[in-house]
């Protein structure tokens, strides 16, 4: 668990099943994930993601808002499985997705920066990297805000999108760990 002054990131209980399940099934906040998920798909999506996390000891964690306990979103550092046929496999990801009623309250930036530390340490890696589509320029805006810089020799075409797709386009950020005095 990580706590920061408005939130905690926190491992998926049983209870906010519902929360995970209408957050990534909603269609604005699928427009920048290749489409809103289905009730199925996103219900065994909540599945892997604790799977994922018991397995590895990293993966997507649950964005809390501290006052009321709501889940208000997602966060994740993790290594990407090299199996996974990604231009981006093997590399330490960080990543964000926050319910539509929680976009422009800073929440994203929030946690990505509490998490950012944890992933140097947890995972021990000399470097993190973000990405997202092109057009996606909020994403991009947190990148920088949490310190990261533009890494373009690492931007890529995502492979499972077609070719007249607007997301299928990447850019690519990166953050090295801080030198220890």
């Amino acid at each position: 668990m990580i706590e920061t002054e408005r939130l905690i990131l926190r491992s998926w209980r049983d209870g906010d099943r519902d929360a995970f399940v209408a957050m990534v099934c909603d269609p604005e906040v699928g427009a920048w994930l290749g489409g809103a998920r289905t009730n199925a798909q996103a219900l065994d999506d909540f599945v892997r993601t604790r799977a994922f996390w018991d397995t590895h000891g990293s993966g997507w964690l649950a964005i809390s808002r501290k006052p009321d306990g709501a889940v208000v979103g997602r966060v994740v550092c993790r290594r990407q499985p090299p199996e996974w046929k990604h231009p981006m496999a093997d590399e330490v990801e960080i990543g964000w997705g926050l319910a539509r009623d929680a976009w422009g309250h800073g929440y994203a930036t929030e946690a990505a920066a509490a998490m950012m530390p944890w992933g140097f340490e947890t995972l021990a890696t000399p470097t993190i990297y973000s990405w997202t589509s092109a057009p996606n320029h909020r994403s991009e805006a947190i990148m920088r805000r949490i310190g990261m810089i533009r890494a373009p020799e690492r931007d890529f075409v995502h492979p499972d999108l077609a070719e007249d797709d607007p997301l299928r386009s990447h850019v690519v950020y990166v953050a090295k760990r801080p030198a220890h005095p």
